[in-house]
């Protein structure tokens, strides 16, 4: 099973990736915890540049394309092998991200996008994306505070952001069988309990579903 979280900046998304991924393994589970963009070696080194604030000239479609390349290296090198074995993948952002970040708010067209992240993905989609949503002056207030700093597109104008939160409920609105929102206002332990029973009900559903494991 394929797992994604999503949602704008300061939603929470890495604590509550993080500490899904140990539940799950918890109940015994072989899973995978990964980031975006990251989680291998060539795709950190893709992640320096793109979340580099010196980096502002950065050209929407060379910043798609660079998310993209650490994306397709990721499924390549880890997420397609540990599926495969039956695992369960939870991932901190996926392609989805792209739509909101580079089609929503930067502008790019979402048709070409759509292919391109096929390709990227090897036409993997998650089996459960859950979006953690927040208002975006409320997320930026966080990150503010967050002892990782700011990184490039969380100094982007606060329209890029609304436009992004936009784009996130227009995706869940149009895929509501595979996308679950939650409040990321709310405290993180009540926010990982809503997790943990979306997440519960999914993988009942998925082991029981013929020819499907968990």
């Amino acid at each position: 099973m394929f797992i994604t979280l999503e949602g704008p900046d300061g939603s929470g998304k890495t604590t509550q990736a993080r500490r899904i991924a140990n539940w799950l393994a918890s109940l015994g589970h072989d899973v995978l915890a990964m980031r975006e963009p990251g989680g291998t070696e060539i795709g950190d080194r893709v992640r320096a540049i793109l979340m580099d604030r010196a980096n502002t000239h950065l050209d929407p479609r060379a910043e798609m394309l660079l998310f993209c390349a650490s994306r397709a290296q990721m499924m390549a090198e880890k997420v397609r092998p540990h599926l495969a074995r039956g695992g369960i993948a939870v991932c901190d952002r996926f392609a989805d991200s792209t739509l909101a970040y580079q089609g929503y708010g930067r502008g790019l067209d979402l048709g070409i996008l759509r292919v391109l992240l096929d390709f990227a993905t090897f036409g993997i989609k998650p089996d459960l994306t859950l979006c953690l949503d927040i208002d975006p002056h409320t997320g930026l207030q966080r990150r503010v505070s967050d002892r990782g700093g700011m990184n490039r597109l969380d100094a982007e104008p606060i329209a890029f952001h609304e436009r992004v939160r936009a784009g996130y409920l227009t995706l869940a609105a149009e895929e509501p069988r595979r996308w679950v929102i939650i409040d990321a206002s709310a405290p993180p332990d009540v926010v990982e309990q809503r997790l943990r029973d979306v997440i519960g009900a999914r993988l009942r559903a998925h082991s029981a579903a013929p020819g499907k494991s968990a």
